[in-house]
């Protein structure tokens, strides 16, 4: 497999309805948004969802999610003690940190694609490795500012024995009612090729962003309420590229067309070009 050999800048566009797309657990759970009222969704949910679908496509990943983990061990540290070749790479006289990170990047596609902070307490030495990722992942927007609907809950059971009422214990939840968000990413040559990400890694991410929601569903995200519209992929032809990803990005255009929108249809979606660099525009799920 050939390490990844020009730089790479893509664009999501999604949309929530009548869902909760990241909650803020510092402010009730609410949806995340920023001072002038638009919607968020942090980087590190999204890499979440994008491991989770990497996982679902058969992809060893180092960070798993305690209710998606595909193995027995139940924190990170279990699992990179479960890799031999880890420990002797530790035990190493010269370049010890070096070889840990050249394992690690082999073994998992996460690490080598997002980078990972190896710190973990308890060995001789103390493992402490940190591996830059060539994926970069800005955080979600909404276009617009959004609405949020709170509602209360109650429930119909008790939690303990002994009480009369189960309704008692009275809970909130909040969604957003709709809104389309976009976020942004790149891929540099110079991190891949100290981490071997490769170009077939980067055909994964792309897959994993086209279908970012499947098999994502919870009772803050029912199946249906979050989805892909639009995935732009910038492939340059060189490895620092023709142009800058700040520039790349301002190609997409995402503009209301209607005073309340309620649906996709009432945005429109242009890809722009510059000379030399076309974009593959995907169509989600």
């Amino acid at each position: 497999m050939n390490v990844l050999d020009h730089k790479i800048d893509f664009a999501v566009v999604l949309s929530v309805t009548k869902a909760n797309p990241n909650g803020d657990p510092l402010n009730g759970n609410r949806p995340r948004q920023n001072y002038d009222g638009h919607g968020e969704i942090s980087d590190v949910a999204i890499k979440r969802k994008i491991r989770n679908r990497l996982l679902d496509m058969g992809e060893a990943i180092f960070v798993q999610s305690n209710d998606r983990k595909t193995d027995q061990f139940n924190s990170l540290k279990e699992r990179a003690d479960a890799k031999e070749e880890l420990a002797k790479a530790l035990k190493a006289k010269e370049n010890a940190n070096e070889q840990f990170a050249e394992i690690a990047c082999r073994e998992w596609i996460d690490v080598r694609s997002f980078g990972q902070v190896f710190a973990f307490k308890g060995s001789s030495k103390g493992v402490s490795v940190g591996v830059r990722g060539p994926v970069s992942i800005h955080t979600a927007t909404s276009v617009d500012p959004i609405d949020i609907t709170s509602m209360q809950i109650t429930k119909s059971v008790n939690s303990e024995p002994g009480k009369e009422k189960g309704s008692d214990t009275m809970g909130m939840k909040h969604r957003v009612d709709f809104g389309v968000y976009v976020f942004y990413g790149s891929i540099n040559t110079q991190l891949a090729e100290k981490t071997g990400f490769t170009n077939e890694d980067a055909e994964k991410i792309k897959q994993a962003l086209v279908t970012m929601f499947e098999n994502d569903a919870s009772a803050a995200r029912p199946d249906g309420s979050m989805e892909v519209h639009k995935v732009c992929w910038w492939e340059h032809q060189s490895k620092l590229g023709q142009y800058s990803s700040a520039k790349v990005h301002r190609l997409l255009q995402v503009r209301r067309k209607a005073d309340e929108p309620k649906s996709i249809n009432d945005y429109s979606i242009e890809v722009h070009e510059l000379d030399g660099l076309k974009a593959e525009v995907l169509n989600g799920l």
